[in-house]
């Protein structure tokens, strides 16, 4: 197992998802700022610094723990993509876009979280 977090792909592609949320929400409307804008850069961010945190602790029972507040987050950011396209704060495509990666960095977790799962049987 990578010895970083930055070594780890899920990280990567979870970072690469929070600055796409960071870009796309830059367009929403000012009086979202601290609605749905907040929101979905808090879930957003919260994916790749729960995978960072969780693998700075020493067992992988820790970690796995954090992944599921990870998952928990993209669970949580997931809806919020969905309204802001609804509300025609994001366009079609790029909502698709950054469901599409979500949709990837949830596979990569749930593969993490079970091969942890694994070693510990």
């Amino acid at each position: 197992m990578p010895s970083s977090f930055r070594d780890l792909r899920v990280w990567q592609d979870a970072m690469k998802l929070a600055c796409g949320v960071y870009a796309a929400t830059s367009a929403f409307p000012k009086h979202e700022v601290y609605g749905l804008t907040q929101q979905m850069r808090r879930a957003a961010v919260s994916v790749p610094s729960n995978i960072a945190e969780g693998k700075g602790h020493r067992s992988n029972r820790e970690f796995s723990r954090f992944l599921f507040h990870a998952r928990g987050s993209l669970l949580e950011l997931q809806p919020q993509i969905l309204i802001a396209q609804e509300l025609r704060y994001l366009p079609k495509d790029q909502a698709e876009g950054l469901l599409g990666s979500a949709s990837g960095v949830g596979r990569a977790l749930s593969g993490l979280i079970n091969s942890l799962d694994d070693e510990a049987a």
